[in-house]
């Protein structure tokens, strides 16, 4: 009790802080308004703050759970396509399913008839998802809901004695990205964000190549996420209560991890090296306000949004890391560009690049054959995917990484093994988002980023997926 108390003073004390001026570093819904320049002191004391670990989650495996037992919050799109491919593993036991919108949470259910489960299904309230949380037969608790209830959620599970998989990003403020990590340090529950890229082939290449030395030093990488979902920002039938149109009244890079997580694997944030600081830009918007507007003469119900500024349609960050690495991110979520989330990787030795095109790897002014990518491809691929690559890319869910990403997650938890992204990669992945935010906002000046590990990153160990622990996870077919 005395250490929760220290903590809670110590937490207290550092977001009162934060909050002279603006409130977690002004990061929330208001970030489209410019901050005055005498905010700046502030923010950047703050963004300095490194707390004490309480325990240190990086390469910590938690007891072995032989059946790991699941209930999932949101069964909307992920939440779905998440419960589709639990299916196919052993050892698992989905025991509940919840959503506000009690209807999806009974058509999840209705979807894993023929199987093996038979969940008790929550929702047409706002807080029934804490009753899933409270249930003594479940360790992990799924998040599949909009943006604003990650962290709470999490939080709220954590505090439950459940260990947690949450989508991206994991938090949208400074504050909370701290009480993820300080709660899962106490708790020590994991808490996992859904980062199915790092699952991705190529990007799962690249790593074990970066393992293997053959980028040389790595010197700098880059990622994206610029993919034209203009449409479905204000289609209701697509988006619940419009939640992603709300969320891009915000301007900065928001959804930075599909990028920067694979990347910063790579490089071994958190594990070797630390992000330092960053810069962001943002061009104007110069579609969605005048489509709103536009449709706000048609349909009251967009009244509400009409005079709302939104973010740009392109933000860039760029970002430095500890050993004087750097780091080049994007986002633009409405231009009409083709989908591409930029895995660059360059070293002293050699480069990788996917997106928009292909991946592609040179050790030179020229790309690899066509032939001699196959043999590097050969000798490099990850033991993950030549142990059931070729059942994720059945499965599906984006080409196959998300059952990879779901396969290895359960795999890990049945063997007491770390996970491969662990709190402290939630908190610093998601804290890119605010902290652009506030750096668009002040004239691109630059924001330092927390050490959400409180040193640890010295002596932490990379991540490992070589499977020489675990790896015992059965799959199975979909049968009755």
């Amino acid at each position: 009790m005395k250490e929760i108390n220290e903590e809670r003073r110590d937490f207290l004390k550092w977001t009162g802080l934060m909050g002279v001026g603006v409130m977690a570093g002004g990061m929330s819904q208001s970030c489209a308004t410019a901050q005055v320049p005498s905010q700046l002191g502030y923010i950047q004391q703050q963004a300095q703050h490194s707390s004490p670990q309480k325990f240190n989650m990086s390469g910590y495996g938690a007891p072995k759970i032989d059946t790991v037992r699941i209930g999932y919050i949101g069964l909307g799109n992920r939440g779905t396509g998440a419960i589709n491919r639990i299916v196919y593993l052993e050892n698992v036991e989905v025991k509940a399913l919840c959503d506000i919108r009690i209807e999806k949470a009974q058509a999840a259910k209705k979807l894993m008839e023929g199987t093996t489960h038979s969940p008790e299904v929550y929702g047409g309230k706002e807080d029934d998802w804490k009753r899933l949380c409270q249930r003594n037969d479940i360790d992990l608790v799924y998040i599949c809901t909009p943006w604003n209830l990650h962290a709470p959620m999490a939080l709220y599970a954590m505090e439950q004695g459940k260990h947690v998989a949450v989508e991206i990003p994991a938090a949208t403020t400074v504050e909370d990205c701290w009480k993820l990590v300080k709660t899962s340090e106490r708790t020590r529950k994991h808490c996992m964000m859904l980062e199915n890229c790092c699952y991705d082939f190529f990007e799962l290449l690249t790593l074990n190549m970066a393992r293997q030395g053959f980028f040389g030093e790595i010197v700098h990488v880059e990622g994206a996420y610029i993919h034209d979902i203009f449409d479905s920002l204000y289609d209701k039938s697509k988006r619940y209560d419009l939640w992603r149109l709300k969320e891009n009244q915000r301007n900065g890079n928001l959804y930075p991890t599909h990028g920067l997580g694979p990347v910063c694997q790579v490089l071994d944030i958190n594990r070797g090296d630390k992000m330092d600081y960053l810069v962001a830009m943002s061009s104007n918007d110069f579609m969605l306000a005048p489509k709103i507007k536009e449709l706000a003469t048609k349909d009251d119900y967009f009244g509400q949004f009409a005079q709302k500024s939104f973010r740009g349609n392109m933000n860039t960050t760029t970002i430095r890391t500890q050993k004087g690495k750097t780091i080049m991110l994007q986002h633009d979520v409405t231009s009409p560009r083709p989908y591409s989330r930029i895995h660059l990787v360059s070293g002293t030795k050699a480069t990788a690049l996917k997106y928009p095109l292909p991946g592609r790897i040179s050790s030179g002014h020229e790309w690899a054959t066509e032939e001699e990518f196959k043999k590097l491809e050969e000798k490099y691929q990850p033991q993950i995917v030549k142990k059931i690559g070729e059942l994720a890319k059945k499965v599906g869910g984006h080409g196959g990484m998300d059952f990879l990403m779901d396969w290895r997650l359960i795999d890990c938890l049945r063997n007491g093994l770390p996970l491969d992204q662990d709190v402290y990669d939630a908190a610093s992945w998601s804290v890119i988002a605010p902290l652009s935010e506030w750096s668009v906002a002040n004239r691109s000046n630059s924001i330092d980023i927390p050490d959400f590990t409180g040193g640890a990153w010295k002596t932490n160990h990379p991540v490992d997926i070589s499977l020489e622990k675990g790896g015992n996870t059965g799959v199975k077919k979909r049968s009755a």
